[in-house]
């Protein structure tokens, strides 16, 4: 990773808050509406129990967490991230949806995770770990908050194996997306910037070993629309220290 993408993470929230007006729109936009269905999959993996407590980490303007409390086996859903902009907007969604009974949105540390040991049943981060100046501190801390037969949700972009597919890849990743990104967002290299945080981020094996080292075990994937995200399931494992 270089130094000036390092550097960058750390202060990645400050990016979202001067997107946050135009996210939702871009974020669908120009996903062509596959993240829907990808969040729908996510869905069919939630443990298969009901009364779950969800922590959405890096929940942006909440996209997950309104999907996942469309699943009646989930009774609250927490989502923290560190964009005040991205939170105010979630909180504006949730009083138009009349859901302030089941979702709460709160600025909170997807690395650090301030919360009690074994707290939540259910843990999703979805296209934010690579973001994270710390990612393998954040899975760390993500099992230690899990409860017993808790799981970890992450959905994260990927690099295709196909070598048309991962041509096609590059070239919307490198050249569409930053230029009508950065664009429609006014922002001067918003989305130049993610693109280069999706190449340099661990995926794969790679990452599924961040997910072993930091307790995590039973690990799964499903590999997204040709693979150019993947989805990793990981449940409680023994407290690392």
């Amino acid at each position: 990773m270089s130094g000036i993408l390092t550097e960058r993470k750390k202060e990645s929230y400050k990016i979202f808050d001067e997107i946050a007006g135009t996210y939702d729109v871009l974020n669908h936009t120009l996903s062509l509406g596959i993240d829907i269905l990808w969040r729908k999959k996510m869905l069919k993996m939630l443990p298969k129990r009901q009364g779950l407590k969800v922590l959405d980490l890096a929940t942006g303007t909440g996209d997950v967490a309104f999907t996942l409390a469309t699943d009646n086996r989930v009774a609250s859903i927490k989502g923290t991230d560190l964009s005040k902009g991205m939170i105010k907007v979630g909180q504006q969604k949730v009083i138009k949806r009349g859901l302030e009974t089941k979702i709460n949105f709160e600025i909170g540390d997807g690395v650090t995770i301030p919360e009690k040991d074994e707290s939540f049943d259910v843990i999703t981060l979805s296209f934010g770990i690579r973001n994270f100046p710390d990612a393998q501190e954040s899975l760390r801390n993500i099992n230690r908050v899990l409860t017993k037969n808790g799981r970890a949700l992450i959905m994260e972009f990927s690099i295709p194996k196909n070598p048309f597919f991962k041509a096609l890849y590059f070239f919307y990743f490198r050249y569409i997306l930053p230029f009508v990104g950065n664009i429609v967002s006014k922002h001067g290299d918003a989305y130049t910037y993610l693109n280069k945080s999706v190449e340099d981020f661990a995926y794969g094996k790679e990452f599924i070993n961040m997910m072993e080292v930091a307790g995590l075990k039973n690990i799964k994937t499903v590999s997204l629309t040709f693979g150019i995200a993947t989805l990793y399931i990981g449940d409680k494992g023994e407290k690392q220290n």
